[in-house]
């Protein structure tokens, strides 16, 4: 196999506020990444989880290291990924961190379950993955971490909670669906600015 090696010449460096300004063009599903066992357990809400592989079932969910979670993760060597429905608004920015709230006061006002590795997992997201750390990659203020998924449950609900322009978003395809057939991507329901 051939390899191109060039350089490239960078007039100038993207800054911060360019970046996330771009970035919030992507729309991305809200997650609660979870950590610990026993009271030693804290959270945080994410949208940088993505599938990796289904064979096996793989994700992959970026980390910043500053976070309460990573000492957590890395110690233990298992998380949990809760992917939120559209009316667990409170849930996300519980776990955001916005109130003030650490570790395992975050937890309180819903229902967690455990799974093989004794992660919390949301009893009524819509799908939780019990996961495995298999491989860690750190880069810059992040850690992109690679969980091989140890057991999943699936709601039957169908409304997701999505992040796009600063903004929480509901996405429910059974309501448009019944409301209407011309439009194959109706207009999100904005929920409430973060």
């Amino acid at each position: 196999m051939n390899s191109a090696i060039r350089s490239i010449s960078i007039d100038r460096e993207v800054s911060h506020g360019e970046f996330r300004a771009a970035m919030r063009h992507l729309a991305g599903g809200v997650s609660v990444i979870t950590a610990g066992r026993g009271r030693d357990i804290t959270g945080m809400t994410v949208t940088s989880v993505s599938s990796l592989s289904v064979e096996p079932a793989s994700l992959i969910v970026s980390i910043n290291r500053e976070s309460s979670s990573w000492p957590l993760l890395k110690r233990y060597g298992f998380f949990g990924v809760n992917i939120l429905t559209a009316d667990q608004i409170d849930i996300a920015e519980r776990f955001s961190g916005k109130d003030g709230l650490k570790g395992a006061e975050r937890f309180a006002g819903a229902e967690w379950i455990t799974r093989a590795s004794g992660v919390p997992l949301l009893a009524g997201a819509l799908a939780a993955a019990d996961c495995e750390v298999e491989d860690i990659v750190e880069r810059h203020s992040h850690a992109i971490v690679i969980g091989r998924v140890l057991d999943i449950r699936v709601s039957a609900r169908t409304a997701a909670l999505a992040y796009w322009q600063g903004q929480y978003v509901a996405i429910d395809q059974t309501r448009t669906r019944s409301n209407s057939r011309r439009s194959a991507l109706p207009a999100p329901r904005v929920q409430r600015g973060v």
